[in-house]
């Protein structure tokens, strides 16, 4: 069937535009950054579809964008409204193989920066947006809402300023296209057409280690900060092997973990350092709470760590509670039916990784993760996505959007 728009064409489209998260790293020079050019190549499609749309500034160069189709009947005599849901943003191109903002179709496979996550996701919602703006009027239908949101990839404050947003939080910015709690919500991740009903969140903070600096010919003049961080990441070791794991478990997404990504500090290599710093990184799973874990946390490294090493942590950069498979069973189920029926795998699966869907859901609205491509193709340096999951993709959230209501 005709629908206006080619996934292959639309996807190539989204990949030309660079729209790099820098990921709480300074911006350089290359202008690559932020999802601007993202957003209003959106705009313009919209303004071609003759369909309306909003921007919400969440942030400079960093806007929200919501388009609707109308369903039938509408939302205010009874109609349901639907949330469709892709981030702009993609991860940093460093190390790539392949050249990032060029999209290639290669052996049935589109290769590319975002390709996978999540522009293939976005460019399958985009298709099928379309091709329910074509549908007769008459015909009964939810009303759909397409979200395309900013930084996903370091922070979710695309989806927490959208979910505050239909919320109807006092002060904040309200929308005339998603005026209430949508009834359900699909967030576009690559999950190879299986439905995630469930997935760990995320608390991430940083801690530093103080001493003092002096001459490497006499280190005993000064306090070297390295070394003591040495104790904290010991302590914090056998916290992630011995702790963490026992803690609790969840059928679908195993059991919490923790972990530490990034250290640094130190001047020279001939100069006592007097400040280390690291990172660190706890998921939890459903229902569990990220300050409690953040403060277990710190309460174990402090109860390990002698306390002549002088240790800070600050409050959290980051968190996300994860989402609960508790409320989305049915969403699930109509989905997963959808998805065996055209091409998709239809399975109702857990994963690690975390998405903008708990935001959705904390505010009251069933939410579930599914879309095209595979986690293992996220993030790499030649990543890609098969061209036959983009096509299957498209025509399964066509047909779920046209027929749940």
């Amino acid at each position: 069937m005709a629908t206006g728009l080619d996934v292959v064409d639309v996807l190539s489209g989204l990949v030309r535009i660079p729209s790099v998260n820098p990921m709480g790293q300074p911006v350089g020079p290359d202008d690559i950054y932020y999802e601007h050019r993202v957003t209003e190549h959106l705009a313009d499609l919209f303004t071609r579809l003759g369909l309306p749309f909003e921007r919400h500034p969440v942030a400079p160069l960093r806007d929200n964008l919501l388009v609707r189709v109308e369903g039938n009947p509408a939302p205010d005599k009874g109609g349901k409204i639907l949330l469709l849901e892709a981030h702009q943003d993609t991860v940093p191109v460093t190390g790539m193989t392949i050249p990032p903002f060029e999209p290639e179709v290669r052996d049935g496979r589109l290769y590319g920066r975002g390709s996978c996550d999540i522009k293939g996701g976005m460019a399958a919602m985009l298709v099928a947006l379309a091709r329910l703006a074509k549908l007769p009027k008459r015909n009964k239908r939810p009303t759909v809402v397409l979200a395309c949101t900013i930084n996903e990839e370091h922070g979710f404050s695309g989806a927490t300023h959208l979910a505050r947003m239909f919320s109807r939080v006092e002060g904040h910015p309200q929308s005339q296209l998603l005026p209430r709690v949508p009834d359900a919500a699909i967030v576009a991740e690559p999950t190879l057409l299986d439905v995630v009903t469930a997935h760990k969140g995320t608390i991430r903070w940083r801690c530093h280690t103080r001493g003092k600096a002096g001459h490497s010919s006499q280190p005993h003049l000064g306090d070297n900060a390295i070394y003591h961080m040495g104790r904290v990441l010991q302590a914090l070791d056998n916290y992630a092997d011995n702790v963490v794991p026992h803690l609790d478990e969840h059928p679908l997404v195993g059991v919490p973990t923790l972990s530490v990504g990034v250290i640094y500090g130190g001047l020279s290599v001939n100069t006592i350092p007097d400040k280390c710093t690291i990172e660190i990184d706890r998921r939890i799973l459903p229902g569990e709470d990220p300050e409690a874990a953040w403060k277990a946390s710190i309460a174990y490294v402090n109860s390990v760590v002698p306390p002549e090493t002088p240790t800070l942590h600050e409050a959290p950069f980051m968190q996300s509670p994860g989402l609960s498979d508790e409320t989305n069973g049915d969403l699930a189920d109509k989905l997963a039916a959808v998805a065996a029926a055209n091409g998709g795998g239809g399975n109702k699966i857990g994963v690690p990784y975390g998405t903008d869907a708990p935001a959705y859901s904390a505010a009251g609205c069933p939410t579930v993760v599914f879309g095209p491509g595979s986690i293992a193709q996220a993030h790499t340096v030649d990543e890609w996505v098969a061209v036959e999951q983009l096509a299957a993709a498209a025509e399964i959230y066509f047909e779920f959007a046209k027929s749940w209501a």
